[in-house]
């Protein structure tokens, strides 16, 4: 309802206006605006003119089309035009046959001499008064101007002859004392212009023609060979421009020295422009968007110059499109803009190097040139200039080098331009271009450091697996070199050199970081360029790294996977024995507190010092959502969150492991540090429990790494039992709160519960003695009730082991007794026995929990850098933070599952416990 009385209110309102607008005055109602149709003078037809006042195209009249500008109108050719400055003119036609318009086309003219045809010297003379025309004949050395209405000097180069020259002697308008050469081409381009400008450059020192012959030079961009590169040869006038940089001096002599740029500054360049023809279009600061021919915002494409970012930008363009945006190739010089020590604005000539040009066997072809172009279309047109090109020329590819120190170049130019030509033929189809700026710099020492390097740290870890295989040697009682042996210690020297490659990586990384980073003044370090030797080696160390990484991966587990491993239960039977002595008898000792120490040892396997999952999680955070992945480009930006529509430079794969391995180190240290001093100090510390729980459960740990060693966490209760109930349990407790009992430890006086044990040859002979029975049991008889032969072995075989290890712990056989002892400091550290255990073995005193070797707790140095490769690995390959995090945490969790799952099978079998109870 209001929108209905808003409009009939309008409409009361105009009817007001248009009544008043006829009484009053017809001005008033031409004030009243309306809205127009967009017409703009380039819509009108060619019998049409622009009419200014009403903004529309408006038809001419009879006789007449569009003038110039297309504001006018003007008689056709043969009517008499009468004007008084209307756009409407009129024509009139001179009908008789003896009259010709006039030059200006005002009035007609009679014919005042018996020939009325002018010839080919002489002009129109034109009489306004009696309205007549006369034929001139020019004389001296003048001839007929373009119009025909006036005598003009002859060109310069016609004078010689009297303006008379030999058809044979022309081409290009000129005229030459010699016979034209015959240039072959099919180009009419090089047909029309090529001779004449070598012919004027040479003869007269036409700077234009001489500007015209070097482009055509230029035009021929695929090789040395062409007619206009031999005509430009044989000239040797000062005119001439310089196409070439001298071949006996060395580019980076001819620089200028003392140039240094700061962090992010631009560098300055000007340019010295040409037109097809010779003609010279001036100076000016190169833009942007000079010489790329793809388009973005002006940021974008002007961070190809700032100093220190490596750009890159391509794009893929219709080359119709090409051709209508340059219709005419227009030739560039480039040069440096600096200050010189004196304040003086100077500018250096940059190299251009054609790289279509440098595959040639011209002897040019090692030679830096001077000019360039972006886009040909004339040399491929035939006809005519106006025709189609049966081909244009492309700069599909520019890239702008630049070589550090920029201060002194030595024998590299600071500065560089390599251009990239293609001919296309297909016209209708697309091409790729690109534009980019790289930064180089000499090696120098640096891949004979790393060499070094590695060989320095390689020989330390060759050395250290040597070690390691000789303490496997004496652990395992092998006096011989055998296959065993060379295998064991390839899968340490795996191990050994993995390290070192990845320390020589992680080391190259952190140094680029640090050294190209953070620079703040004068940029003197650039990155090693992509794909060169120092990137290829990077790449190698790294895949060698993480290749040996995986192959020690898969020896740890396969070490602790085959772990002997008993379970000494020190509970006596409350029963007496009423079978007679020898015989065996069952035992009423609970079963369930050895069960519950193996249950536990299988929850600890896996166990570790930090939290993959919160690994996984941080590490993710600060290189996505921190944004550190963004400080990992070939640029000195430090900027984490770089705004939309602004360049991101190439990353380095250099900078992006250094980043990415360092931040996972990083957290995966803080990890580490804060499990073991703050958590397990204060809240909960499994291995320690583990102790604790086998003093409690009266049950001791056996563990055999090796054939003759192993480790012993002594779990026999103070109080004799274990099996008791609650009020007793309790009570136990308190008496060891109050030091009311004997210490845990297996000496007297001593809380030591946990060694490293060394056997002689006697205990384990006695050992494979005990164990003998159980070879000879098949493993497939596993079946049964209590009654079967092959379940009564394997339980008479486990008690059997038990009084014996209980007895050899107690230091009941004299001739298999064992001494406690430290570790001397150099067997500590070098993680080997010096002495052999001939009579008597050694249990050697652990307070450092190193049982855990055999648990991923103890080998979380193995573990967390193979967790880094893996993920660094998978996101070179992939470029993608995120995946390899889920790639990541995939095989984490399949290598927890592997472990825990083989190893509660392995605990099963080696222990008898579990086994004897399925059953």
């Amino acid at each position: 309802m209001e929108a209905s009385s808003h409009s009939h209110s309008t409409m009361l309102c105009l009817g007001f206006l248009g009544l008043l607008c006829v009484i009053m005055s017809p001005a008033l109602c031409q004030a009243v605006p309306t809205a127009i149709r967009n017409v703009q003078p380039g819509d009108c037809t060619s019998d049409q003119f622009y009419n200014i006042a009403t903004f529309s195209c408006n038809p001419c009249s009879a006789n007449a089309v569009s003038g110039s500008g297309g504001l006018t109108c003007n008689c056709n050719s043969g009517f008499v035009e009468t004007d008084f400055g209307s756009p409407l003119v009129t024509c009139t036609k001179c009908d008789s046959i003896n009259l010709l318009v006039s030059f200006d086309q005002t009035t007609c003219l009679t014919c005042a001499a018996p020939n009325c045809t002018c010839g080919s010297n002489q002009v129109r003379e034109e009489n306004f008064i009696d309205h007549t025309y006369t034929c001139v004949t020019c004389s001296g050395s003048t001839v007929p101007n373009s119009i025909g209405n006036q005598c003009v000097p002859c060109q310069q180069t016609f004078l010689a002859n009297n303006c008379n020259c030999p058809q044979s002697d022309q081409s290009g308008g000129l005229c030459f004392q010699v016979a034209v050469e015959a240039v072959s081409s099919s180009s009419i381009w090089e047909i029309l212009y090529l001779y004449t400008s070598y012919q004027a450059c040479n003869s007269y020192s036409n700077v234009t023609a001489c500007q015209l012959l070097t482009n055509t030079v230029i035009l021929n961009a695929f090789s040395w060979d062409s007619t206009a590169f031999t005509y430009y040869n044989r000239i040797t006038n000062k005119f001439l421009p310089q196409l070439f940089y001298s071949s006996q001096v060395q580019l980076g002599s001819t620089a200028p020295t003392g140039l240094s740029y700061t962090k992010n500054s631009q560098v300055q360049f000007r340019i010295v422009k040409y037109d097809a023809r010779g003609a010279f279009l001036g100076w000016e600061n190169l833009k942007s968007g000079t010489l790329q021919l793809c388009s973005n915002t002006q940021s974008f494409l002007g961070a190809a110059f700032k100093f220190g970012t490596v750009y890159n930008l391509s794009c893929t363009l219709q080359v119709s499109d090409l051709m209508l945006k340059v219709p005419e190739p227009v030739f560039y010089e480039l040069f440096l803009a600096y200050t010189d020590s004196s304040g003086a604005s100077m500018l250096w000539p940059i190299p251009v190097w054609n790289q279509n040009l440098q595959a040639s066997t011209s002897s040019y072809s090692t030679q830096a040139i001077r000019r360039f172009f972006l886009v040909d279309t004339l040399l491929g047109r035939q006809s005519s200039l106006s025709s189609q090109p049966s081909y244009i020329t492309v700069a599909t590819g520019f890239n702008l080098s630049v070589y550090l120190p920029t201060a002194s170049p030595g024998s590299q130019p600071p500065f560089q331009l390599t251009v990239i030509y293609e001919r296309i033929t297909n016209l209708s189809g697309t091409v790729p271009v690109s534009f980019g700026v790289s930064y180089t710099q000499s090696a120098g020492t640096y891949k004979t450091n790393t060499d070094i390097a590695l060989g320095v740290l390689g020989s330390l870890g060759t050395l250290y697996a040597i070690l390691e295989t000789s303490s496997w040697m004496r652990r395992s009682g092998q006096q011989n070199n055998g296959l065993m042996v060379i295998v064991k210690f390839l899968a340490f020297l795996s191990g050994s050199l993995a390290n070192t490659f990845f320390l020589i990586v992680l080391g190259t990384a952190i140094y680029w970081l640090i050294a190209f980073k953070g620079q703040n003044s004068t940029v003197t370090v650039t990155l090693p360029p992509a794909g060169g030797k120092v990137e290829t080696d990077f790449i190698t160390y790294l895949a060698i790294a993480f290749a040996l990484k995986t192959l020690e991966l898969l020896h740890l587990l396969v070490t602790q996977l085959t772990v002997t491993l008993f379970l000494i239960d020190w509970e006596k039977s409350k029963e007496k024995n009423s079978s007679g002595q020898g015989k065996y008898r069952k035992s009423n000792v609970s079963v369930w507190r050895t069960i519950l120490v193996a249950n536990e040892w299988n929850e600890i396997q896996a166990h570790r010092k930090l939290s993959p999952l919160f690994q996984l999680f941080f590490v993710l955070l600060l290189l996505e959502v921190v944004g550190l992945k963004n400080i990992t480009g070939k640029d000195l930006n430090l900027d984490l969150n770089p705004a939309s529509g602004t360049y991101i430079a190439p990353w380095s794969i250099i900078l992006r492991f250094g980043i990415a391995a360092s931040m996972w180190l990083a957290v995966g240290i803080i990890q580490i540090l804060f499990f073991i001093f703050i958590y397990e100090r204060f809240f909960e510390d499994k291995i320690r429990q583990f102790a604790d729980l086998c003093s409690l459960s009266n049950v001791s740990v056996f563990i055999l790494t090796h054939k003759c060693y192993g480790y012993y966490i002594h779990g026999r209760s103070v109080h004799g039992q274990a099996d008791v109930n609650m009020e007793t349990l309790l009570s136990n407790l308190q008496k060891e709160e109050e030091n009311l009992c004997p210490l845990r430890g297996l000496e007297p006086n001593s809380d030591n519960q946990m060694f490293e044990v060394l056997l002689s040859d006697r205990v384990r002979e006695q050992y494979e003695k005990i164990m003998e029975p159980l070879q000879e049991v098949s493993m497939r008889q596993k079946a049964g009730n209590e009654k079967n032969p092959f379940i009564q072995q394997r339980v008479k075989t486990y008690y059997t082991l038990n009084r014996f290890l209980s007895s050899f712990v107690d230091h009941v056989y004299k001739d298999m007794d064992y001494i406690v002892k430290d570790k001397l400091f150099l067997e500590s550290i070098a993680d080997i026995e010096f002495q052999q255990p001939i009579e008597k073995s050694f249990f050697y005193t652990d307070d450092r929990s190193r049982f855990s070797r055999t648990l991923f707790y103890g080998n979380e140095l193995t573990l967390l850098l193979f967790d880094t490769l893996l993920f660094c690995i998978v996101d070179l390959g992939t470029q993608n933070f995120v995946l390899a995090t889920i790639i990541t945490f995939a095989v984490q969790m399949t290598v927890r599952l592997l472990r825990l799952y083989f190893g509660k099978k392995n605990l099963s079998t080696q222990t008898m416990v579990e086994e004897i109870f399925l059953i």
